[in-house]
């Protein structure tokens, strides 16, 4: 899935620096992506530590997360997936208002692909509700068809808005791929909350923060997966038909760092590490003195390519790389 600020050409990075500060024996530690988007960086702690708790504030996160990190067990599975992929598609909201030849002309999906979104969607929820299917497997249904919507959406990458023409990617026919998680004896706990009202209820031993680092909203770019995941009946609004969402403070000059402090005044873990770059909201120095606050600073950079989703001419940022920083607080 093309995401913004994706940590998954980072994750080695991460993993490294976690090992350098708190050592490579991570089973009896509880590992905490409290902003967790795709889930990469928790999926890359999943085995190796006692427990990972898992948070996003956006619902199509939850569904990712709730598959990749709750899920740790067995089930079966392949017969619903062939069910799944041999089903009629049908006429529903999301082809109606986000597909090809629909009533709002939003092209999102092909004609034939926002059919069987429809169709597979309410399939889900179908098992869902007759209790053909339990709770780990309703999410990694969910997950599979979301994934599978996102690789052949008519988007340049994000969902802000819609190519003018179906591109030849989003006229393959949409298919179901098992998103399969990795086994683990442990539990894990998976959450679809505020942030900085979560932290104040868990504990743990490291703590991996990677919030938004610009004025880009997910509500906003990511709207019609939360639609595909919720599947509920809203009037869309504008050209791209969002949804209402939640502004996050993190995404506000005016509300970061003061968001930014309060969250780490009411962290309850020894190691906090914070992912941000320096085309971010908050500078450098800014974080500095926020984290020299609570204990001991450090900080581990390394160079990787940039996120690009506009063209070249609208781009403020024209630097093919940027700058990743990933800050460390030893929390007294």
């Amino acid at each position: 899935m093309n995401y913004i600020g994706s940590k998954n050409k980072l994750s080695d990075f991460i993993k490294q620096s976690v090992y350098q500060v708190v050592g490579k024996d991570l089973s009896s530690k509880t590992f905490c992506d409290l902003f967790a988007g795709t889930g990469i960086v928790g999926r890359n702690f999943k085995a190796e530590t006692k427990k990972v708790i898992s948070n996003d504030f956006e619902f199509y996160s939850y569904v990712l997360n709730r598959n990749y990190i709750g899920n740790h067990k067995n089930f079966d599975f392949e017969d619903f997936i062939n069910q799944l992929n041999s089903i009629e598609g049908k006429s529903g909201f999301i082809s109606e208002e986000y597909s090809e030849n629909g009533k709002s002309e939003r092209l999102y999906f092909s004609e034939e692909n926002g059919n069987k979104i429809d169709a597979i969607r309410q399939k889900i929820e179908d098992w869902k509700l007759s209790e053909k299917i339990n709770e780990d497997q309703y999410y990694f249904l969910l997950c599979s068809l979301l994934e599978a919507a996102d690789k052949v959406a008519n988007t340049a990458s994000v969902y802000g808005a819609f190519l003018k023409q179906i591109k030849k990617s989003a006229q393959k026919k949409l298919e179901i791929v098992p998103s399969f998680f990795e086994i683990t004896e442990n539990k894990h706990e998976v959450y679809n909350e505020d942030a900085n009202e979560l932290i104040k209820k868990i504990e743990g031993d490291i703590l991996y923060l990677d919030p938004p680092y610009n004025a880009r909203q997910y509500g906003a770019n990511y709207h019609l997966l939360n639609t595909i995941a919720k599947y509920d009946q809203f009037s869309p609004k504008g050209k791209t038909g969002l949804r209402d969402y939640q502004k996050s403070k993190y995404c506000s000059k005016v509300e970061v760092a003061k968001s930014f402090e309060e969250l780490i005044k009411n962290a309850k873990f020894q190691h906090i590490f914070l992912s941000y770059n320096n085309e971010g909201l908050m500078p450098e120095s800014e974080i500095r003195d926020i984290l020299s606050k609570f204990g001991k600073y450090d900080i581990f950079t390394t160079e990787y390519q940039r996120f690009r989703a506009d063209k070249e001419e609208n781009r403020n940022h024209k630097a093919s790389e940027t700058t990743e920083y990933l800050y460390y607080l030893e929390k007294e």
